[in-house]
């Protein structure tokens, strides 16, 4: 099916389990903040500040580096080199459990000066921390879950990381919301008893995951024998994916800097564009449940030597992800008080909340349509031209942001920045895969 099935077929039969799977995250999501929302105000903007930090270990693990690790896997199942395809599995295995701990680490080491460059202060900049303190815990877990799941992806197995996630999902919504505001005996933690529940999530997740790469069952598993790592391996991945990394470390820096924006009109405007970015960031998993499912069969024909094929798969993919994210785009701009008023009754947090999807909802179909090419190139082994296009939007809001920073800029001008840098990336990575060579 991989090879030679008919591709929106193919492609749909392997993101329904992905979809299934990461609309966990958006029933997470929606009851994480709804949870932050009973606390107050504050743990609004605490968690606006900290949750694009945590969004990038996401982004990281399971777009930049897993989607390498599928891609590569898939195109040497295409060529037929099953020893090879083990030994990049273990290289992830390998590489994940590094950049784990190492950024664990830093967030524990660097989180407040982070926030506080942000704009936090005060009352928010505390509640930011106690969030990030403890899920701090969670981010080795995040790397060891996404990428063995990426793993099982590479081979095609989309069904069992999607239910493993989707089950540890529903774990990190009972867990958090019990410790987050108390059940019964259970005190309540605020918003750090929230981020536990994240923590617990995972790393259950993690070792499930483990356990059945190692159980001789799976097409590409973890094998441990000697000789079996090597440095090779690990540089080869490294050099795509350190490119790929580039993806979600330019996307956390577009909504930083406008953060860093927004905070300055005040916490109202914070709390409500909080909200709203939070719908955003849900769109890259629906996004890359589409574009997961394109990595392995763009891989396979790139691997197999059917150029025309991965490219079709490409362009198919993109425009389900186009559809999908622009119909979700429209209904925010139609309807914003089913997204907004799940999270806060304060009038003017809302009336921000609700000037931000007036804009953004234009742009958010560019924006599934940039983020689904960008995986079917990593299938593809060629990331570097997408990385540029998704630059472009990065400058966009620097160069408008160094023109909004004053007292006459209003939050409608941020709204509408993000939205035109949101739709140059879209239409720049569309042109980039047209234009570029696969091989």
């Amino acid at each position: 099916m991989l090879r030679s099935g008919p591709v929106l077929p193919t492609l749909l039969r392997l993101t329904l389990p992905n979809l299934v799977a990461l609309g966990s995250a958006a029933v997470v999501s929606i009851a994480e903040t709804a949870y932050v929302g009973r606390i107050g105000v504050a743990a609004l903007g605490g968690i606006a500040l900290a949750f694009p930090l945590f969004m990038l270990m996401q982004m990281l693990s399971a777009g930049a580096m897993g989607g390498t690790i599928s891609g590569a896997i898939s195109r040497a199942m295409g060529a037929g080199n099953r020893p090879l395809a083990q030994a990049l599995a273990l290289a992830g295995f390998a590489i994940a459990v590094v950049f784990g701990l190492a950024l664990a680490v830093m967030v524990r080491a660097f989180g407040r000066d982070l926030f506080a460059a942000l704009g936090g202060s005060g009352p928010v900049l505390e509640q930011a921390l106690a969030f990030a303190n403890t899920a701090a815990w969670a981010i080795p877990a995040i790397w060891l879950a996404n990428t063995l799941s990426s793993v099982l992806r590479g081979s095609g197995n989309m069904a069992l990381p999607a239910n493993i996630l989707l089950v540890a999902g529903i774990g990190q919504v009972l867990i958090g919301g019990a410790l987050g505001l108390g059940v019964g005996p259970v005190p309540a933690l605020g918003i750090a008893g929230v981020a536990l529940g994240q923590v617990a999530a995972f790393w259950a997740a993690a070792i499930i995951l483990f356990l059945c790469l190692r159980s001789g069952r799976a097409a590409v598993g973890l094998h441990f024998a000697a000789g079996a790592a090597r440095a090779e391996h690990v540089k080869a991945l490294m050099r795509v994916g350190g490119i790929a990394m580039f993806s979600p470390l330019l996307s956390v820096a577009s909504v930083l800097m406008l953060t860093r924006i927004v905070a300055r009109l005040g916490p109202d405007v914070l709390a409500g564009y909080g909200i709203g970015v939070r719908l955003e960031f849900l769109l890259i998993p629906i996004a890359f449940s589409v574009g997961v499912a394109a990595v392995p069969m763009v891989g396979t024909a790139i691997g197999s030597g059917d150029i025309a094929r991965a490219r079709r798969v490409a362009w198919i993919s993109g425009g389900l992800a186009f559809a999908t994210v622009g119909s979700i785009g429209l209904v925010a701009l139609i309807s914003p008080g089913l997204w907004v008023n799940l999270f806060t009754d304060v009038i003017p947090v809302r009336a921000a909340a609700y000037a931000y999807f007036s804009v953004a909802g234009y742009g958010y179909g560019l924006f599934g349509l940039g983020l689904c090419l960008y995986f079917a190139s990593q299938g593809a082994g060629r990331v570097g031209g997408v990385i540029m296009a998704q630059a472009l939007r990065t400058a966009i809001i620097f160069g408008g942001g160094m023109l909004l920073i004053g007292p006459s800029a209003s939050a409608g001008q941020v709204f509408l920045l993000s939205t035109t840098a949101m739709a140059a990336m879209g239409i720049g990575t569309a042109l980039v895969v047209k234009l570029s060579r696969w091989q």
